[in-house]
């Protein structure tokens, strides 16, 4: 019965001249029969209470249930209208980087397609990053014009809502799972429990208990970044001869340094996607933020001694992952292996 209403409204649609406008309130007449998620969505969130209607998003080209093709996906910049402080921040952050990421990592070419592409497998969370217009346009080629909006990753459209994105559940979606476990890892440690229990009223809800955002999006700034970024390198390297010839080792595993060590066409990659910190004083100044913020509830001593842990646990892995590279290596050099042409690592 409701697919023959929606059928009928639909066709009424085509031929009512007061159906052909694109203005907000004809929308969710339409939008209700069609897509009421969207329809209850909208209606509860700030964007309805302040008239942002769905052509200020989506533009008035799509007026009827035919020319669907016309509705103006958004982008950041479609949001940057009205939140341009956000959008701006947004873009200095390693999220905005996420995509560029994705596609300059050497082992990620190698994955099966479906686990990259379609905004699937690792595209699925990639997809905050941000895309140029040609990416764009093949994306709408293939049939995702979807994901290009990057906000909405956090802001669940179309409600839109800050409470949600405050939460930690909302960076639970894309940093969980093996390769990046940091939910797995926030929600069984003591922040994380504090913070579920408060949620759950377990807690007062005065009581102290950081979320993701405290510390990686303090006052609300939406540059998330690291000290130590995505490749866990900076630069210069490390005074400790080994953890530097480790590290060295890892970036000619990735092509970043050639055989002799000197920086490839592929660093001015890093440099683009600011996945790695290269130079002291960018990293100092993610720290000295995070210092900051444990200070809150902890000691300056205390703080500092748990984020060296932490430095420590990276030498130790970089060590690991070092030795496992030059044993491949060695196996490539004796013919054991198969060595592929796009692997650039040799001794």
């Amino acid at each position: 019965l409701k697919r023959i209403t929606s059928f009928i409204f639909l066709a009424a649609a085509l031929t009512s001249p007061s159906m052909l406008r694109a203005d907000g309130p004809t929308c969710v007449e339409c939008h209700k029969q069609v897509t009421p998620g969207i329809v209850g969505d909208w209606q509860l969130s700030k964007h309805a209470e302040n008239a942002v209607t769905c052509d200020v998003c989506h533009g008035d080209a799509h007026k009827t249930a035919t020319d669907f093709d016309k509705v103006r996906i958004p982008t950041p910049e479609t949001c940057a209208a009205c939140h341009s402080k956000q959008v701006d921040q947004f873009k200095a952050g390693k999220h905005a980087f996420a995509w560029a990421a994705m596609k300059a990592m050497p082992t990620a070419h190698a994955q099966p397609v479906a686990m990259m592409e379609g905004m699937k497998g690792c595209g699925g969370c990639h997809k905050i990053g941000l895309k140029t217009e040609e990416e764009i346009k093949q994306l709408k080629k293939d049939g995702a014009g979807f994901g290009v909006a990057s906000c909405d990753a956090c802001h669940t459209r179309h409600l839109f809502s800050v409470k949600e994105a405050q939460q930690p559940q909302a960076c639970q979606t894309c940093h969980m799972g093996f390769d990046h476990p940091q939910w797995e890892m926030y929600s069984a440690s003591k922040h994380g429990v504090r913070a579920l229990l408060k949620q759950n009223g377990t807690l007062p809800s005065g009581a102290a208990a950081p979320t993701c955002q405290t510390c990686h999006m303090q006052e609300g700034n939406h540059e998330v970044r690291t000290p130590w970024g995505f490749l866990a390198v900076r630069l210069p390297l490390s005074e400790d001869k080994q953890w530097a010839a480790d590290q060295a080792t890892i970036l000619q595993a990735l092509g970043v340094l050639d055989p002799e060590g000197k920086p490839t066409p592929r660093l001015d990659v890093v440099k683009a996607a600011q996945v790695a910190r290269l130079d002291q004083e960018s990293w100092q100044k993610e720290r000295d933020k995070l210092l900051k913020t444990c200070g809150d509830c902890h000691s300056k001593n205390f703080a500092r001694a748990e984020l060296a842990k932490g430095d420590n646990m990276i030498r130790e892995i970089d060590r690991l992952l070092a030795e496992a590279i030059r044993i491949i290596a060695d196996l490539y050099k004796d013919g054991l292996l198969k060595k592929p042409n796009t692997y650039a690592f040799a001794f």
